[in-house]
């Protein structure tokens, strides 16, 4: 809030952000990883969290959604992690600005389909979903902005394909976590 307070009116061209969902999913078992409990997923985001989100953003992908009091868009996004049979969900859904179709980008989340399989966050998205989206509603010159940083997967996307992001993440252990996870994904060679 801090951080968005004294920024000018549409300051960031698109806000990608996952914040709480108020479900308790901030630690614990996680199929066969275990997390510490840190207790930032108690509630969500209060009604000025929002306001700011949208005074200080021009476009906004907002992940859960469906959790949050937000006004009717044509442009829902669902992330199906083609997960077969396990025990997690099946997808996650995204509010979206745009005034576009649903669309739906399926990626794994688990098994030997998933290009990422070490995870430092419990509700870690794959930087591949960041990508896909960055790809199908960013603009080139996009300024991005991310208040809920979490595993940095999107810090990795914008990295890849060229956009300025500003990213937000207040636990110390993640964002130690995901500096380091982006300053090893900086390190390896790309050949393309």
């Amino acid at each position: 809030m801090d951080f968005m307070r004294d920024k000018p009116d549409k300051f960031w061209d698109l806000a990608i952000v996952d914040p709480p969902y108020g479900i308790g999913m901030d630690g614990g078992k996680r199929g066969k990883v275990f997390y510490a409990k840190k207790d930032w997923d108690k509630a969500i985001p209060t009604p000025e969290y929002f306001e700011q989100l949208f005074r200080v953003t021009k476009n906004q992908i907002i992940w859960g959604g469906n959790y949050f009091n937000l006004p009717p868009t044509p442009c829902i996004l669902v992330w199906d992690k083609k997960n077969g049979d396990s025990f997690f969900a099946d997808g996650e859904i995204a509010w979206t600005s745009f005034y576009s179709p649903l669309k739906i980008c399926k990626h794994a989340y688990i098994g030997k389909y998933n290009l990422e399989p070490i995870k430092i966050h419990p509700t870690q998205k794959p930087s591949y979903l960041y990508r896909w989206l960055l790809l199908n509603y960013a603009k080139p010159g996009d300024k991005i902005l991310d208040t809920h940083g979490g595993s940095g997967s999107i810090c990795i996307a914008c990295h890849d394909l060229c956009f300025d992001i500003d990213w937000i993440e207040l636990d110390p252990d993640y964002y130690r976590d995901a500096v380091k996870r982006f300053e090893n994904h900086k390190a390896q060679l790309r050949i393309f």
